[in-house]
């Protein structure tokens, strides 16, 4: 059991290694050698920490699905910890706590910055903080295969299409995934390229858009974005953390296509042509398009950053964008549309049912052949509960540390769905680095929830709470 826990850990801990060898490549090559011992002593820590896990080998039973959950929020603690060792050893005079916030920060894809002039910072340590959001995509993704026990059967049946669950096949699939993760990075940063974007803000925004990310190389993001044709390229490529990750593999590779394969995805266009349309009609007026569809495609995928320019009166719908979320298989958070979907068709044939008894009414998602039971329903309906007490929760703790209710409100809901705040939110201009420590780990501790299903908290609880 724990022999597989550390193993599984043990893999990102090899990553982040690699991830600090490039680092130091790169310093040496633009000779920024501020920091670059702190890449050594991380690269070194997680090399060790690394063949260690891997090495130890204590099997004793097969892990249950507690073990799993522990394991991957485990790994949202101790993975920052090395992560924020560049932060912390830096000539920033950088805290533990603030090292540790912007580390959790990154790896889990939120954007919350205790940094206020991305201009003082040198560009290793920038590339640094990019990174972190790259690996925090990765492991996420991961995550959802090492907690496939907990989601429904049918997303669980459509996945099995593209990855295999059998022990001896885990280093394929698993290369499978790093691959097509890989490869959309890298076909990000090339269209980055070639709108003419410099190749150091093309790396950091396509580790950024890939990993649901908020991180940026610059303080504002229209200093990149100065065209309407870049504004629209970057809004399409933040759809690749909407959509799965195997769409574009779906539609190109598979040979006999099924459109059970990716059903998904289908119902997401739609949704997603349904919200574009309702803006071009009625809230592009004096040629806002361009801005409106980056604050649709930056909230759809929870990634949440912004330009200057962009609507923030429509903060309150941006947000509800924000809590719907994207695709199961993909880096954004979110409820995730399928699942509110799914609970709505179920509520209204229920209601249906019992005006015109005679009738009957399928609860099948549309355009496929897929039907959802009672049990899947119950899972949908507890993940919005607990979402709504979660919210509740964080609101009240950051009310109490004395943050208006308002600006409280936003905020819960943007780290509950790891998007980072913004002028689309009515909440750009908010300082992180004074928050009071508790405030620091009550947001740490949320964004880790945010992050994780939010139906793997009752279960835990289950666990710990009810043992008998």
């Amino acid at each position: 059991m724990l022999g597989l826990q550390l193993r599984y850990l043990s893999f990102f801990f090899g990553l982040i290694s690699i991830l600090s060898f490039f680092n130091i490549i790169y310093s040496y090559y633009l000779n920024l050698y501020l920091n670059l011992d702190t890449y050594y002593l991380s690269f070194f820590i997680s090399l060790i920490v690394s063949i260690l896990f891997f090495k130890i080998r204590l099997y004793r039973k097969k892990p249950t699905i507690f073990d799993k959950i522990l394991t991957v929020f485990l790994g949202y603690i101790f993975l920052p910890l090395i992560l924020s060792i560049p932060f912390y050893l830096s000539i920033y005079n950088i805290t533990f706590l603030n090292s540790f916030f912007e580390s959790i920060s990154g790896f889990t894809s939120t954007g919350f910055s205790i940094f206020e002039n991305i201009k003082h910072i040198d560009q290793s340590l920038i590339l640094w903080r990019s990174s972190i959001q790259w690996i925090g995509g990765l492991y996420f993704l991961f995550s959802i295969i090492f907690l496939i026990d907990i989601y429904d059967e049918n997303f669980k049946k459509t996945l099995t299409n593209f990855i295999s669950f059998d022990s001896s096949e885990i280093f394929k699939q698993a290369t499978k995934i790093f691959l097509l993760y890989s490869g959309l990075t890298l076909i990000i940063f090339i269209i980055l390229n070639f709108c003419s974007i410099r190749s150091f803000n093309s790396l950091n925004l396509a580790f950024t858009l890939i990993s649901s990310g908020g991180f940026l190389p610059v303080n504002d993001l229209s200093t990149i974005l100065k065209d309407n044709t870049k504004i629209i390229v970057v809004s399409i490529l933040m759809l690749s953390s909407f959509f799965s990750i195997f769409f574009s593999y779906n539609l190109i590779l598979i040979k006999n296509k099924n459109i059970n394969f990716f059903y998904e995805d289908l119902h997401l266009i739609f949704y997603l042509i349904f919200v574009v349309s309702i803006f071009f009609l009625f809230f592009s007026f004096n040629n806002e398009f361009s801005f409106n569809l980056l604050s649709i495609a930056t909230s759809m995928s929870n990634i949440g950053f912004s330009v200057s320019e962009s609507n923030n009166k429509l903060s309150f719908i941006f947000l509800i964008l924000v809590i719907i979320g994207g695709s199961f298989f993909s880096t954004s958070s979110g409820l995730r549309f399928i699942k509110i979907y799914s609970l709505v068709k179920y509520s209204l044939n229920q209601i249906l049912s019992f005006s015109k008894p005679k009738n009957i009414f399928t609860n099948k998602l549309l355009f496929t052949n897929i039907y959802f039971d009672f049990r899947e329903i119950n899972k949908y309906f507890l993940t919005i509960i607990i979402f709504i007490l979660s919210l509740f929760i964080l609101t009240s703790l950051l009310s109490l540390s004395g943050i208006n209710f308002e600006s409280s409100f936003k905020l819960s809901i943007l780290t509950l769905m790891n998007t980072v705040n913004s002028s689309i939110y009515g909440i750009e201009d908010f300082n992180f680095i004074n928050l009071h420590f508790f405030t620091k780990y009550t947001l740490i501790l949320f964004m880790i929830i945010g992050r994780i299903e939010l139906l793997t908290i009752l279960l835990l609880m289950k666990k710990f709470l009810f043992k008998n």
